[in-house]
């Protein structure tokens, strides 16, 4: 089981990245619920073992790319983030001190904390791309224009996977023209 989790979210991550069309040191968000996961409601059955095996998948391909994984925490921690201390400094953003855990701070954020180099909790971003898994609201972790993005993959176990990524602000009347690459 947790084998096949692992490469739903390696093809899931691999299919967003092909459209999002991210750079070495871009950010990418991750809210992860592995309570739905399992086929439960959201925050009732935190399980390390199946968030581990989502989280392993995720951060290997995005350590390929060289883009860095901010790991959503749930609400028990007003929905902080998980990050390297690197990407933190890189993005000028403080640091808050906090510890997640599987019943607060939720699974997938523990797991990111125990993997990273140098973990930091802060308490917003605003990533380029973003993963959704069992409907734990990472809107307010993407830049101001998001795009949702279709993928094969829609459910990682029972839970729903809603994908997206961002583009910049369209500005200018009638006459304006966009760069094509940027839409």
């Amino acid at each position: 089981m947790y084998e096949e989790l692992k490469e739903n979210a390696v093809q899931a991550v691999r299919e967003l990245l092909e459209q999002a069309k991210l750079n070495p040191g871009d950010l990418f968000v991750v809210g992860c619920s592995s309570s739905e996961i399992c086929g439960h409601k959201i925050g009732s059955d935190s399980s390390p073992e199946v968030a581990q095996a989502v989280f392993s998948g995720i951060y290997q391909v995005l350590r390929e790319k060289g883009i860095y994984l901010a790991a959503q925490c749930c609400e028990h921690l007003n929905r902080a983030l998980i990050l390297e201390r690197e990407a933190a400094e890189k993005f000028r953003l403080d640091p808050v001190n906090v510890v997640p855990q599987p019943k607060a701070g939720g699974s997938f954020a523990t797991a990111a904390y125990q993997a990273f180099e140098s973990p930091v909790a802060v308490e917003r971003i605003q990533a380029d791309a973003g993963m959704d898994i069992g409907d734990t609201l990472i809107g307010m972790h993407l830049k101001p224009v998001a795009v949702p993005v279709r993928i094969q993959i829609r459910k990682i176990g029972e839970a729903n996977l809603v994908c997206a990524r961002t583009r910049p602000k369209f500005i200018g009347g009638v006459r304006a023209h966009y760069n094509e690459d940027l839409l």
